[in-house]
């Protein structure tokens, strides 16, 4: 008889061209179900099925983007199961829309290391860049990017030599990768009925909105165990560097983007993130607000714009004498169909 334990990846047990696989997620109505009573989400497509295919005309339900980021995110996660913390994601795509029954399948690929330097009276970590490719059932590529856990060395005082360089990960899509995006013989002249109310303001480059409502963080494991994300930090209080159970990253991320929804309600499609940077942890009741400024408005042939968005983000937390402190948690830039 033989014991084996069942255990994540340590900083050296990576090497580059390494891959991961996942199980596939076929996205039901209950996963649209439970998003949704997590984050409370505005947008309008992923609400209305009737409205979604007069626009899609597809008779099946759209699925939320941020949910398809999310159970992407949680497929890679075998790679990250000894997170430190997501540094960044970078160059994030949605090529193709996805609908209910839509099957997604992922591969991670280590495409970068890089250990961080040694300091004494802390352990030794390093820099994993992953690459991430998302498939439907067709086939056909639905989502693209490069995210960036840290992760621990087995050795606590090891030097590994790894120092690779990350600047090839794009820091930016291009305009006509963006553009391309939006080419899916959609109507969107349902979704722009001026009869919606209530009605938003047009925003225009250089506007800054800073949006009032904010929103505590709960069921942080729910949506984890939802997404199949196996990260230990999000699940194991023991497993974290505060002693207290780490939001996933994505959870704050989708309550940003639902924040940002109810400036926002008419919103086409969410086509990409240029970048996110996480700037600190976030626990559970921790309370989320958001603000943005408009830097671009590039109008397209199939109508609407192309709306690039600075977003900064920040939680909220009682302090040892009761008051709470504020601190920013979020640099995103993201790109919709507006």
């Amino acid at each position: 008889m033989t014991t084996h334990s069942v255990d994540g990846p340590l900083f050296e047990d990576f090497s580059i061209g390494q891959l991961f696989g996942a199980p596939s997620v076929t996205v039901t109505e209950g996963y649209t179900a439970l998003y949704q009573a997590i984050t409370g989400d505005r947008m309008r497509l992923p609400l209305d099925t009737h409205l979604s295919s007069q626009v899609t005309q597809d008779e099946r339900s759209l699925v939320h983007p941020m949910l398809v980021i999310n159970i992407v995110n949680g497929q890679t996660t075998y790679a990250s199961q000894n997170v430190k913390g997501n540094l960044f994601y970078r160059g994030l795509i949605l090529k193709k829309p996805v609908f209910v029954h839509d099957t997604l399948t992922t591969i991670t690929k280590v495409v970068g290391l890089k250990q961080n330097k040694l300091k004494a009276g802390r352990d030794a970590t390093g820099m994993v860049a992953l690459e991430i490719e998302t498939k439907n059932q067709k086939n056909e590529v639905v989502m693209k990017y490069w995210r960036c856990p840290m992760i621990p060395c087995r050795q606590k005082d090891i030097g590994t030599g790894k120092n690779d360089d990350f600047s090839w990960i794009p820091e930016a899509l291009s305009i006509e990768d963006l553009i391309s995006c939006t080419r899916l013989n959609w109507n969107i002249n349902p979704l722009l009925d001026t009869a919606f109310s209530p009605t938003t303001p047009d925003f225009l480059v250089g506007d800054h909105v800073v949006i009032s409502g904010q929103d505590t963080i709960t069921a942080a494991p729910e949506l984890v165990r939802l997404t199949g994300n196996i990260a230990f930090a999000h699940t194991d209080a023991s497993r974290s560097y505060l002693k207290k159970r780490l939001v996933y990253g994505g959870h704050t991320i989708s309550l940003a983007y639902a924040q940002i929804m109810r400036a926002m309600p008419n919103t086409i499609a969410l086509i990409g993130w240029q970048g996110c940077d996480h700037l600190g942890p976030v626990l559970e009741e921790d309370i989320i607000r958001s603000e943005f400024t408009v830097t671009s408005i590039v109008p397209l042939q199939a109508g609407g714009s192309l709306c690039e968005l600075n977003v900064e983000t920040y939680a909220k937390r009682l302090n040892s004498e009761g008051n709470y402190v504020e601190s920013k948690v979020l640099a995103w830039r993201l790109v919709l169909w507006a």
